[in-house]
């Protein structure tokens, strides 16, 4: 897939001409249609009057190629994220609310167990033998400080995965370091939690998980992995359509 032109189906061409007459010179042609200028995303040439322009160091910083590329990756990140500061959000608020009306579950609860036990048995399961049985009684046992304290760590868990949403979707260098460390954090448990009782959803948010970590530190170049930010600078720099105009400019190439 040309990332850059499905970008610039979806949201239109970025044309911009840049104060330098010379390097205006290398963006726009004359058709017979009239002035064409050259997209700084895909590199096609657009006919009609350019959609800025000014001094080409306050041109906008278009994403093309690569850079594109990764841009979607982390928003589909970022969506994941928030999707899981939701559901941690959701789940202390269940808690904190069964913590004040634990009482009147429990016997709500006993009161309706006999009859989930008599159709569980006409298809054959024994619910006495369920996993979820038994964390529900086990939760039944645990003291309202406790459930206060368990609702307390999914709301922080929940800001954690929303503050890692929102330095994802803005690209932001801080949010990918946030994302990796919150994430790694988190790895011994979830193989902790595959040795004791593995699934095939575990086993797949397992893998999300540390192909997300393994992309972020080589795609960005985080914690000093293939030269560190001042490469991955180098490398967006060399991707901006100016910065090569501007180049073949220096070198006095046509």
């Amino acid at each position: 897939m040309d990332w850059s032109l499905q970008a610039c189906s979806l949201r239109g061409h970025a044309t911009y001409r840049p104060d330098e007459a010379d390097l205006a010179d290398r963006l726009h042609v004359v058709t017979v249609a009239g002035t064409a200028w050259r997209c700084l995303r895909c590199g096609d040439f657009v006919p009609g009057d350019p959609a800025g322009s000014g001094p080409a160091d306050e041109a906008p910083d278009v994403l093309r190629g690569k850079s594109l590329r990764d841009a979607v990756i982390l928003r589909l990140l970022a969506i994941e994220r928030l999707l899981r500061a939701v559901v941690m959000v959701a789940a202390a608020y269940v808690v904190l609310k069964f913590r004040n009306t634990e009482d009147a579950v429990h016997r709500s609860f006993e009161g309706d167990l006999p009859e989930w036990r008599d159709l569980a048995r006409q298809v054959g399961w024994n619910i006495d033998d369920s996993r979820i049985l038994r964390l529900i009684e086990k939760a039944f046992s645990l003291s309202p400080t406790v459930l206060m304290w368990v609702g307390i760590a999914l709301i922080a868990l929940g800001v954690l995965s929303l503050a890692e949403s929102v330095g994802l979707w803005l690209m932001k260098r801080w949010g990918e370091y946030l994302a990796v460390i919150a994430t790694s954090v988190f790895l011994p448990f979830e193989i902790y939690e595959l040795t004791e009782n593995a699934t095939w959803t575990k086993i797949l948010v397992f893998f999300i998980n540390v192909a997300a970590v393994v992309y972020l530190v080589w795609s960005k170049r985080l914690f000093g992995a293939r030269g560190g930010e001042r490469a991955f600078r180098a490398e967006h720099e060399s991707q901006s359509l100016l910065s090569v105009e501007r180049a073949a400019l220096e070198d006095g190439s046509d």
